[in-house]
């Protein structure tokens, strides 16, 4: 019997709820609906009183699970698509974000974020809001690309006192299964070697993972040892885990599907360049969305987005430098 990826971050809020009598889900539609994705299918039922419908405002439901948190709460927040979450933008990255700075008080929520595209999604439910929510001190950001990681980094994200933004990939929702949940797992902020190789490293998160694991499955066959680091999380980054792959391997290609500007691919490079430029045996690239909104068709997005065929391409031609 194996579990997929939407599964596991169900199982993972369930145990939450189970265990611990703080925690609660608030969002649009997650009661008996179970959530735009069933995300949060039978819950309501399971845990009454506990998995709680929300009016459609971003803003109240993040600005309700601060309240919550100050007064000795655990919220999940589940946002319908990552993209909507920029309408509590003000409460997560001016009040969420600093309130244990401001006040000592702790703000233990998780914010649960439906990111990356799918075919025919268009620019409004679409997009990657890592790097934003990045840039601010105060969240924590995980970018789970495994369905082990869906489970584990949520419980931690639920454990875990500080606001948590939880970039989970639709795309991977039903296409990533496993055998079986985890009983352990690598602390947030820690990054894994998800193939180990000598000629180059490809530095990736969330659902690129996998398209640069296919890159260097189809570049083992011709004598080529890719090595692919899964960041898990961007906020806290492991700089420590890509030194030392970039060490082993003299060649760096850091792949997201987020747009290119000032994003995590930006500050993976500008940390090796700075700290390990003599590790260097060419110079370091990046791969990223177009710079453009994401596009309906599928034809478009499938172009717009780094895939196993433009990951192969650039990484063939940093091989050759």
């Amino acid at each position: 019997m194996s579990i997929t990826y939407l599964e596991a971050i169900r199982e993972a809020q369930a145990k939450a709820l189970a265990e611990d009598p703080r925690v609660f889900i608030y969002g649009q539609d997650v009661g008996s609906f179970g959530g735009a994705f069933k995300a949060t299918k039978n819950l309501a039922q399971e845990f009454p009183g506990r998995v709680l419908d929300s009016p459609i405002s971003e803003d109240a439901m993040v600005g309700s699970a601060i309240g919550a948190a100050i007064e000795g709460m655990r919220p999940i927040i589940e946002m319908q698509f990552a993209d909507f979450s920029v309408t509590g933008f003000n409460q997560i990255v001016n009040h969420a974000a600093t309130l244990y700075w401001r006040t000592q008080v702790c703000c233990p929520i998780t914010i649960r974020l439906p990111c990356g595209g799918t075919s025919g999604s268009g620019p409004f439910h679409s997009q990657n809001l890592e790097s934003i929510y990045a840039h601010y001190p105060g969240l924590i950001v995980m970018t789970p690309a495994t369905v082990e990681d869906a489970y584990s980094m949520l419980l931690e994200a639920v454990a875990i006192d500080d606001p948590v933004l939880f970039c989970e990939h639709k795309y991977l929702y039903y296409h990533l299964k496993a055998d079986k949940l985890p009983t352990e797992a690598l602390p947030v902020g820690k990054a894994r070697i998800a193939r180990a190789g000598r000629d180059m490293t490809i530095v990736a998160y969330s659902a690129m993972v996998h398209e640069a694991l296919a890159v260097a499955e189809e570049l083992s066959e011709e004598g080529n040892e890719i090595e692919v680091v899964d960041l898990r999380s961007i906020k806290p980054l492991d700089t420590d885990t890509v030194m030392a792959s970039v060490a082993r391997t003299g060649r760096l290609l850091v792949v997201g599907e987020s747009w290119p500007w000032g994003g995590v691919s930006a500050e993976v490079i500008a940390r090796v360049a700075s700290e390990g430029f003599g590790l260097l045996d060419a110079p370091p690239m990046r791969l990223n969305a177009k710079d453009t909104p994401v596009p309906y068709h599928p034809n478009l997005w499938a172009a717009h987005r780094p895939t196993a065929r433009s990951i192969s391409a650039a990484a063939r031609n940093l091989l050759r430098l």
